[in-house]
């Protein structure tokens, strides 16, 4: 019997000759995951729908091209973000870069909630920001990614991120605390 790692790349090795049902059986595996990650982007089912759909066929043309370095979910993940905010960016998502004097550093660590606040309420509280600030605490919060991969991806300055970062997490903390005062 073969484990899950033998069968996922045995599936990918098939999706690499153009098999149309190892195809499915990997969307079928990650579908719902990647759903979830363009939905935090774009806050549109529909159009989460669609940039998953579109990240898919961009992972299956660029198949050949995985190493396994890292794990396939993983490697989907980032196309899926890159796709989300390639969408974004079409939809002229402005990204005001912040005065390049502001130099102040966000200490990441410093992130102060009442303890009984649950992730789910800090994940939509995070949706209901602005373009600007959810993107950046999306990226770097929920996905892991640092400041320069952030400016790189987003097109914007360390500094802007850091910015962002700092001002986003300032909104969420007072809509969290309004939230638990109410």
């Amino acid at each position: 019997m073969k484990s899950t790692k033998q069968l996922h790349r045995s599936v990918i090795e098939a999706c690499k000759k153009n098999d149309a049902k190892a195809q499915m059986q990997l969307y079928d595996l990650y579908c719902e995951a990647m759903y979830t990650v363009a939905l935090r982007y774009v806050k549109d089912s529909f159009v989460a729908e669609d940039v998953m759909q579109e990240a898919f066929i961009k992972a299956f043309k660029s198949i050949e091209f995985y190493r396994e370095e890292v794990a396939f979910g993983a490697w989907l993940k980032k196309i899926t973000i890159n796709q989300s905010i390639d969408w974004l960016k079409k939809k002229k998502l402005s990204l005001v870069s912040i005065n390049e004097e502001i130099t102040s550093i966000v200490d990441e660590g410093d992130w102060n909630v009442v303890p009984s606040i649950t992730y789910e309420e800090i994940v939509k509280t995070i949706q209901q920001l602005k373009e600007k600030y959810r993107l950046v605490l999306t990226l770097f919060l929920l996905e892991g990614y640092d400041h320069k991969e952030i400016s790189q991806i987003l097109g914007i300055t360390e500094v802007t991120s850091r910015t962002h970062l700092m001002r986003g997490k300032k909104l969420v903390q007072e809509e969290l605390k309004a939230l638990k005062h109410a």
